[in-house]
């Protein structure tokens, strides 16, 4: 439903975003078949991970820093829905 919801804000504010972005992971430089799934990427630029959990979790962090390193991008927003009020955490690599 947020997903789904922010797309709608998005598009409503002419912000540019791809959704449910699939990024390619590496290891020791051989294509894993298995890829990262993001949220959104706005701008080219920023990753946009969305979750409804009671709180950020370092697990959540995680998850962005290594869609961060995967994309090659410097910034992520990490965007919680399931706290009592809005939750955000803004990582940079």
């Amino acid at each position: 439903i947020y997903q789904e919801a922010l797309e709608i804000s998005f598009h409503d504010r002419n912000i540019p975003y791809e959704r449910e972005k699939q990024l390619d992971v590496f290891f020791r430089n051989q294509l894993l078949k298995k890829k990262y799934l993001a949220d959104f990427i706005c701008y080219d630029e920023i990753i946009i991970e969305l979750k409804a959990n009671e709180c950020i979790i370092p697990k959540d962090i995680a998850q962005v820093l290594n869609y961060l390193k995967a994309s090659n991008k410097k910034l992520g927003l990490l965007i919680n829905f399931g706290a009592l009020g809005l939750q955000y955490k803004r990582i940079i690599r």
